[in-house]
């Protein structure tokens, strides 16, 4: 009975979005655009996210990282720069039972040249426990023996992007660059990496043993390095790693209780946490926007449905006098509605495809809208279509008959 009775309601509501074809059109566009929106700002932040924890952990296996930090001293700041040494990374491995292996490195920017082409990228010079760490191998060639770090060997590993803007096609195995006014020999290529966690591009990059780039690219101290890089025993003993190294490097800074520490050190978790805090936040503001323009949208059927009761009146006027009870004008009306809504519901999924079709092509990302989003989007819409279209449907249901058949 119940359900004769939707279905007959379908069929009217169908007839009269036919009738007026473009007033319907009208009132679904808000839903439309709010269901777009949620189902693309969800899939972008679905696919932000994974992308974030793929960089985060290109960085490497339960890797940990050191940076210098500026310490207040008798109320100035100290502007020595960089306080961290070679030194404290065997120390680090030495003294600690959770960290496998640590390796410094200093960075800089640069421009390479090969023949016609040049390119402007990174340098990280380094140790060879740098690759194990990181878990990056050569894509060709091989990396440089543990002898061209104790002589200072003008040797290279360079990223994918730097070897096609230096090579193109040609194989840079066995060639050499120029940087400032030193030949560098290319030993290999690194497998692709992408972005990074810092928003750099890790295949733009030329690495070098630290000693080789202390005398050739950057002016610096003996032993001095830029930052640390440090993997913990397993992926349990991050957290203990993190508290060992914090220890070891503030006894050996000679950092008193109190004391600001001159060091920060990061796990891959607290990496992992600021980007879910940040895209969480912004994820938040942009279903937000979406939001109002679904507010907006069930606003304007509740109008447009309002004008369709008062331009109906006869005719409900005429169904009460046959037999018609309010029970069947109000659902009569609700499934009006509720069709609306899931018009505008399925032709904003379908926008929403179209939109992530688009993103992904031009961001290069991996993007797709799955179920639980699609069911979210016409649930949503669905209950806009009922809870806007209820007052209007129980106006509708308590007219009297009367004046109903009386109205022009």
């Amino acid at each position: 009975m119940i359900l004769g009775r939707v279905w007959s309601s379908f069929f009217l509501a169908l007839r009269a979005v036919r009738r007026n074809k473009l007033r319907a059109g009208l009132t679904t566009l808000g839903i439309m655009i709010g269901v777009a929106a949620v189902v693309t700002v969800t899939s972008l932040a679905s696919s932000a996210r994974t992308g974030m924890m793929e960089q985060v952990s290109a960085l490497g296996s339960n890797a940990l990282m050191v940076f210098p930090r500026s310490s207040k001293a008798s109320g100035a700041r100290d502007g020595t720069g960089s306080k961290l040494n070679e030194l404290d990374a065997k120390a680090l491995v030495r003294e600690s039972t959770s960290i496998a292996s640590a390796a410094p490195f200093l960075r800089a920017s640069t421009t390479a040249v090969y023949e016609g082409n040049n390119a402007t990228t990174s340098v990280i010079g380094t140790r060879i426990d740098y690759f194990a760490i990181r878990n990056w191998k050569a894509k060709s060639g091989d990396l440089w023996p543990t002898t061209a770090e104790s002589v200072g060997d003008k040797v290279v590993l360079i990223g994918v992007e730097t070897a096609r803007k230096l090579f193109g096609s040609i194989d840079p195995v066995g060639r050499s660059i120029r940087i400032g006014r030193f030949y560098f020999q290319v030993l290999g290529v690194l497998e692709e990496k992408g972005q990074s966690p810092f928003g750099q591009n890790q295949d733009e990059v030329i690495v070098m043993p630290i000693t080789t780039m202390r005398s050739t690219i950057v002016r610096a101290r003996p032993n001095e390095t830029h930052a640390i890089m440090f993997s913990a025993t397993s992926a349990d003993t991050s957290g203990q790693a993190k508290r060992q190294a914090e220890l070891i490097l503030r006894d050996r800074h000679k950092i008193s209780e109190g004391e600001d520490d001159d060091f920060q050190v990061y796990s891959q978790n607290e990496f992992q946490k600021l980007q879910d805090t940040i895209f969480g936040f912004l994820t938040m503001l942009l279903v937000g926007v979406a939001a109002v323009s679904l507010l907006v949208g069930g606003i304007g059927v509740m109008n447009i449905m309002l004008v369709s009761v008062a331009e109906r009146t006869r005719e409900i006027g005429i169904r009460m006098a046959i037999g018609a009870r309010e029970a069947d004008i109000l659902v009569q009306f609700l499934v009006e509605a509720l069709v609306l809504a899931m018009i505008g519901g399925l032709l904003g999924t379908l926008l929403g495809y179209g939109l992530i079709a688009a993103f992904s092509a031009a961001l290069k990302w991996k993007m797709s809208l799955d179920m639980a989003t699609l069911v979210l989007a016409l649930g949503v819409s669905s209950a806009i279509g009922l809870i806007f279209g209820f007052l209007p449907a129980r106006r509708a249901a308590q007219l009297d008959p009367i004046k109903a058949l009386g109205r022009e």
